[in-house]
């Protein structure tokens, strides 16, 4: 191994850390990603049994978007975890990855308002009756997005339970955890935001009351499977699907405090950016594992997969680093960056829709072909 080859390989990348009651090879973490892989039903097939087996060398797999419930399903072909059917379909998924030496959480997510009733059959729940504002993908094509039903307080308890029930059955399919999802402009990032949480009962108002659906979920799930099976994800600032915050600086710091009370085994930030000093004050109040997800350009995923970033985050205080496209493009994604091999060009981000190989199984291993 060249003096280069030797540098890479020592990066702190690549050094083991501990999750809960998980040893990890690596800090390495395959970010969720959504592809739309699973049938009609909501059920993973062969197709995504591959998939996942093909990236079992991550540190931790952080599985896609999955919904606790129907109404909670954002698009065509999103997997689900509240039928048999789905959980024995997850079960194909994970025992090939675990055989593999691999391990895996499920991300829990619900669409709130990102849903439709060509797709799942219901009219979509949200914290208010606040429009989604662009049209979404459905099983007839692009349709413009319906009105949401404000959840009442019944809806409110039954959602949290389907969570828990959510997490439950990913543990009986054999994942090791699950990650609650409440960012992204989803139903719990819906609740945090101003713009699309009008209520003026006890959730909703004060940052106090925006947070307080978010705990609720995730102190149900932590009873359901323990707090060291469980991750949340969290997007401060960041204003996708329509989410307009407004006082990020304000519900934050009290989302934080509240989930660490709770003791889950790890919070994920998507797009962190130690250059902001909102990441600096993330890290300060966080008491247990980060994860980071890194802001990512086009080039730098081409170039180095994240890598630069990671490790800076690293260096700046997370304990593990999520990439997304990196692992997508490339089946052995750890081993190229671990060697500094070439990486697979990402092929374009339209495949997510297609449902078949192309763009998901079907990009080369180091020796499959000249990459």
């Amino acid at each position: 191994m060249t003096q280069t080859r030797q540098g890479l390989a020592a990066s702190r990348l690549f050094s083991p850390a501990r999750l809960g009651g998980l040893e990890l090879p690596h800090r390495l973490v395959m970010a969720p990603l959504t592809r739309n892989r699973a049938g009609a039903d909501g059920v993973p097939g062969d197709l995504m049994a591959t998939y996942y087996a093909q990236r079992a060398s991550a540190g931790l797999i952080i599985a896609e978007a999955t919904t606790p419930n129907a109404v909670g399903q954002t698009y065509p072909h999103i997997p689900g975890i509240h039928t048999p059917a789905q959980i024995a379909g997850w079960r194909r998924v994970t025992d090939p990855v675990r055989a593999a030496g691999g391990q895996m959480f499920l991300q829990l997510q619900h669409g709130g308002r990102v849903g439709h009733p060509d797709t799942s059959g219901h009219v979509p729940l949200a914290p208010s009756a606040v429009r989604f504002p662009e049209p979404l993908h459905t099983p007839g094509g692009l349709r413009d997005a319906v009105t949401p039903r404000a959840m009442t307080e019944e809806d409110i308890a039954s959602t949290v339970a389907d969570f828990a029930d959510a997490a439950r059955n990913a543990v009986e399919a054999g994942f090791a955890g699950v990650e609650v999802h409440a960012a992204n402009g989803h139903l719990l990032h819906q609740f945090l935001a101003r713009n699309t949480n009008l209520r003026t009962d006890a959730w909703g108002g004060s940052a106090e009351g925006r947070i307080r659906f978010p705990v609720e979920v995730v102190r149900a799930v932590a009873e359901a499977v323990g707090p060291e099976r469980v991750g949340v994800r969290i997007s401060p600032g960041i204003e996708v699907n329509g989410v307009e915050e407004g006082d990020a600086e304000e519900v934050y710091p009290a989302l934080v405090t509240a989930l660490a009370e709770l003791e889950p085994v790890y919070l994920h930030q998507v797009h962190a950016d130690p250059d902001r000093p909102a990441f600096a004050a993330l890290r300060k109040a966080w008491p247990g594992t980060l994860i980071a997800n890194p802001v990512l350009s086009h080039e730098e995923v081409a170039s180095d997969g994240g890598r630069r970033r990671g490790e800076r985050l690293l260096a700046e205080g997370a304990d593990l680093v999520a990439l997304g496209r990196g692992f997508l493009a490339n089946p052995d994604f750890v081993e190229r960056l671990r060697t500094g091999a070439p990486l697979n060009a990402l092929r374009p981000e339209s495949l997510m829709h297609v449902h078949g190989p192309e763009g998901y199984t079907d990009y080369p291993a180091l020796g499959s072909r000249t990459v």
